[in-house]
């Protein structure tokens, strides 16, 4: 079974992801906050690719992709730095970032990789669905690899059952039609968005990002889906910080609380 699929089998309600960029603050800071968010009580991890023009992330994103690059970050220097992850790490892993430096990686490469890797699902919002099914699917399913797909307030409803139908694991559920960023949280129109997707009955869980940033509204939009996903703030945390101390524990207890009160057996 996919690690997804058991994590949202243990755990109905209140699951948190986290996302940072790869090479970030540090080339060698991966495989570590990896660990320490794995220890901390996080249920899953989205680890970003770092590419030169991530056009869906905001400021603070950007900066980390930018700094990544610089770095001296590279798809092939990441799976060389989780190559031995699984024998510490036992959550889900996902991959996140966009289609061009896959493809020069080599798809049926990067899906193998993956798997050799232990990671369970992709991220890749510029991989349109219908491009996804018609050339690569057989690929990734040779790999039990997920592909997760995102739907956003601009998606009509029969689009939101089409990528349903089509996501595996879950739905990324885009809380706002911008860019990825700390901002005002979930306003009403954002909840009645939610609300909407709630009383469609969809086959797949959803996990809310964009805007997701602390307590408050992880709680809030775990009122709404089965949980969130919180990244730039998290990122930004990575980047005030020492690279050598990374206050990572600390974080995601500001968030769920103790680990021990917080983990459902996975």
């Amino acid at each position: 079974m996919n690690r997804i699929d058991r994590m949202f089998r243990n755990k109905k309600k209140n699951i948190l992801s986290i996302y940072f960029t790869a090479g970030y603050p540090a080339l060698t800071s991966t495989a570590g906050i990896i660990k320490d968010l794995s220890t901390a009580g996080v249920d899953m991890i989205e680890i970003g690719m770092p590419f030169s023009d991530p056009l869906a992330d905001g400021p603070v994103l950007q900066q980390s992709n930018t700094a990544a690059l610089q770095n001296g970050m590279s798809i092939r220097l990441l799976f060389g730095q989780l190559e031995n992850i699984r024998k510490e790490v036992t959550i889900p892993l996902i991959l996140m970032g966009y289609l061009n430096p896959v493809l020069k990686f080599g798809m049926e490469e990067f899906c193998l990789k993956c798997a050799e890797t232990g990671i369970d699902g992709v991220i890749i919002p510029d991989l349109p669905p219908e491009v996804w099914t018609e050339q690569f699917r057989p690929v990734f399913e040779k790999y039990n690899l997920y592909n997760i797909l995102l739907v956003s307030p601009r998606t009509d409803d029969d689009r939101i059952r089409k990528l349903d139908s089509l996501s595996s694991g879950f739905l990324y559920i885009v809380s706002s039609s911008s860019t990825t960023g700390i901002r005002e949280g979930l306003t009403q129109t954002k909840i009645e968005y939610l609300k909407k997707l709630q009383g469609m009955d969809l086959k797949n869980p959803g996990l809310i990002g964009f805007g997701i940033s602390d307590a408050n509204t992880f709680s809030l939009a775990c009122n709404y889906s089965q949980g969130a996903i919180i990244g730039s703030a998290f990122v930004k945390m990575l980047g005030e910080k020492s690279s050598e101390n990374l206050p990572v524990r600390e974080f995601i207890s500001s968030v769920i609380g103790s680990p021990s009160l917080s983990l459902d057996i996975k």
